[in-house]
């Protein structure tokens, strides 16, 4: 059993990463593997997976081995812990000989915590390297993307399989194999190949609720994507695209209009590849346009946006791609923008000649990656479902469950589509019987079809919302399609009713998209004095030749903008700020807080900032939303006895603004549904959105209400439903 107690695990987090509090399944994780034992570990991206290994790397007698599959990764991960006072290094092609000679002696003197390896590292003839390995009595194997090895896996890397004979070298030695996404059966392949004996799995909820998701046509998509940019200036972000041609392009026509941006693929020479990466580390590019070879070895804080102009190979790779966005946990956008024809082409890509089990593997992921971008509901539930996790039917974060929705009686143009396919047989795909509904003059329309009464009489409606129909009938099993060559439509008895009129078809519509709406951006901390801490922050980055965010992330700078601590103790609460960042950059950072706070007349708020309780794993909670630094702040002084017009006053805030933050404690149980809402209000609020058969827009309840209900007291009311229905 492990030595450590609980207290003294949580003094090591302070200690060498400067956080309070562990998250999700880190502390369990790390307890197992101070105790010798195997283990799994799939936590979301930005979670933290690498404390799970690096704290025990750091209390463990010896030298911790991490195998990692990308040079970019390694370095990353290296740099911050060296900007955390952890000896690390890493070994790979990148090197030249000397410097490889140093990093090995440094490990066999015992000055080196942590090393990362590539997996190429471990040859066909394994044996001098393992003599190599003997001599550096390795504590701990850390196989990090461990997805990689698994061949059901959405990034399958052949050489990964060498790793296998790691346990067999070295039996008594722990390993513990991390990733952001796999499914139940690729997390069972992975302890197969691995080898792994009797291992404990820890699977976090894949949950990243400061993410909110957006699927939108592919219509107009450069300039909607600019529109986003010039609306976002100050942010990073990462813009992925199918062809390295189409991340050329982009790329070039967004530095034509202004944008700091770049293009990043794999038919790159690696110096280019590698200084077009380390310029989008250091904020000198705003924004990569990148195939998928670009983002698995970035470890970039703030990343604000991920945008797909291609739909994603499966949901695995697009729930890993989108990850890469707030890791810092700050609120970040992941735009997809869809089309059919995305997938027509992805199909062609998913075929692995001589691999007929591959090929099916592909082809089934990318039909569940389809499925995704056509769902009429919460995009958030759909990826928690994916990865085997419950989730309510509304996330309040999503393109679905932020529009207005209203219910259409779509009998009509149904029964229009449906004696389309009957006319022509029940022989043909969506894309002849939409051109045939439309009256397309195309050659590839058979004479005798232009005959029948049917042909042309959807005229009236575009391409894109006969595709929707046409989703929609299957999805509501009104239609059956047959995977053949050309994925034949066909009726079923659900159609003939509907033909007939035995039946109705209604469906519910998103009135209105977020995309084109404002958003009012609240705060909550000082920004002036954030935009001089960023500055402080570059200039120390740019002097030690690293990353930004390597010296503190984003979430930092708000905290010190927010809470304005005065001295070194009050520095030592803020997240980020461990002893060996209070020692070497607390000085700096406190001079430029004390100087703003006296020209503007403020003091330290650190009062309003308290330890935060430990996050309990899944199993042993329940789910909660997500709250932060700001929303905190409106909490504690509600506490104190404010009123939320008060609260509004005193920080310059919008009321409905406090009445979200308060909101989401009501949710979380934290505060009670009535100090908001009488009895009597409260359960006739319940019983309309029970009637009205969703929770997700305020206005279509209130339209429901008379006039004595309140705006405010309905959303308290919506968070209360969620509460006691998740």
């Amino acid at each position: 059993m492990s030595t450590y107690s609980r207290e003294k695990l949580h003094q090591a987090l302070k200690h060498f990463f400067g956080y309070d509090e562990f998250r999700l399944t880190q502390l369990p994780i790390i307890e197992n593997v101070l105790n010798g034992e195997d283990t799994l570990a799939i936590m979301p991206t930005g979670a933290g997976k690498s404390i799970c290994y690096q704290l025990p790397a750091v209390l463990m007698p010896g030298i911790t081995i991490v195998v990692s599959p990308l040079i970019a990764l390694m370095k990353d991960q290296v740099d911050a812990l060296v900007a955390n006072g952890i000896n690390a290094a890493f070994l790979n092609s990148s090197q030249s000989t000397d410097e490889q000679q140093r990093v090995i002696k440094g490990a066999q003197d015992g000055k080196i915590k942590l090393l990362y390896i590539a997996p190429e590292r471990i040859p066909a003839n394994p044996e001098t390297f393992f003599t190599f390995l003997r001599k550096l009595n390795p504590s701990l194997f850390a196989i990090d993307e461990a997805h990689c090895i698994s061949s059901w896996g959405h990034d399958f890397r052949p050489e990964y399989l060498k790793l296998a004979v790691l346990k067999k070298e070295f039996p008594t030695i722990p390993v513990i194999a991390l990733t952001a996404s796999a499914d139940k059966v690729t997390q069972q392949d992975i302890v197969k190949r691995l080898d792994l004996r009797t291992p404990k799995e820890f699977v976090s909820s894949f949950n990243r609720p400061n993410i909110h998701y957006y699927i939108y046509p592919k219509k107009n998509v450069f300039d909607k994507i600019l529109a986003y940019l010039k609306k976002h200036k100050e942010d990073s972000g990462i813009i992925y695209a199918l062809s390295r041609a189409s991340t050329e392009d982009i790329a070039g026509k967004l530095h034509e209009a202004g944008i700091k941006a770049a293009h990043y693929h794999a038919g790159m020479d690696s110096a280019e590849r590698s200084r077009v990466q380390e310029a989008f580390q250091r904020d000198e590019y705003k924004v990569i346009v990148a195939t998928i070879a670009f983002g698995m070895g970035i470890d970039k804080s703030n990343v604000r946006f991920v945008i797909h102009h291609d739909v994603s190979k499966n949901v695995e790779g697009y729930y890993q791609e989108t990850g890469r966005a707030g890791r810092d946990g700050l609120k970040s956008d992941a735009i997809l923008y869809y089309s059919y024809g995305d997938i027509i082409k992805l199909k062609k890509f998913a075929e692995i000649e001589g691999n007929p089990q591959q090929s099916a593997i592909s082809q089934k992921k990318l039909q569940l990656m389809q499925d995704y971008c056509e769902h009429e509901g919460c995009r958030r539930q759909y990826l928690m479902q994916y990865f085997g996790e419950q989730f309510p039917a509304y996330c309040g974060s999503c393109d679905y469950c932020m529009s207005s929705l209203e219910e259409k009686d779509a009998t009509v143009d149904a029964q229009k589509l449906l004696s389309a396919i009957s006319r022509t047989g029940e022989r043909y795909g969506a894309g002849y019987i939409i051109d045939f509904i439309r009256g397309s003059a195309s050659e590839k329309i058979q004479p005798l079809h232009k005959e029948l009464k049917t042909y042309g009489i959807g005229k009236d409606l575009k391409r894109e919302q006969w595709q929707w129909m046409i989703q929609q009938l299957l999805y509501h099993h009104f239609l059956d399609k047959i995977d053949d060559q050309f994925a034949t439509l066909k009726l079923n008895d659900k159609s003939w009713k509907l033909l007939k009129g035995e039946t109705q078809l209604k469906l519910i519509l998103k009135k209105e998209k977020v995309e084109e709406q404002e958003e009012v951006e609240d705060l909550g901390y000082d920004i002036g004095l954030f935009k001089e801490l960023k500055v402080l922050r570059n200039e120390i980055a740019e002097r030690e030749n690293v990353p930004a965010y390597n010296i503190l992330s984003d979430n930092s700078l708000i905290e010190l903008a927010t809470y304005f601590p005065q001295n070194a103790n009050e520095l030592k609460q803020i997240s980020g700020f461990g002893d060996y960042k209070v020692s070497r950059y607390g000085a700096h950072f406190l001079k430029v807080v004390k100087e703003y706070a006296e020209v503007h007349k403020l003091s330290s708020k650190m009062h309003f900032k308290q330890p935060k309780k430990e996050t309990k794993p899944r199993a042993e909670r329940a789910a909660k939303p997500a709250t932060n630094s700001t929303m905190k702040v409106s909490f504690d002084m509600f506490k104190e006895g404010m009123s939320i017009a008060e609260i509004a006053v005193k920080r310059s805030l919008a009321p409905t603004t406090i009445e979200t933050h308060l909101a989401a404690y009501v949710s979380a149980g934290e505060l009670d549904i009535n100090r908001f809402v009488s009895k009597e209000k409260l359960e006739k609020i319940l019983a309309t959105i029970k009637l009205s058969g969703q929770s997700t827009a305020l206005k279509p309840i209130k339209d429901l209400l008379d006039d004595e209900y309140t705006f405010g007291e309905i959303r308290m009311a919506l968070e209360y439903y969620k509460k006691v229905n998740q």
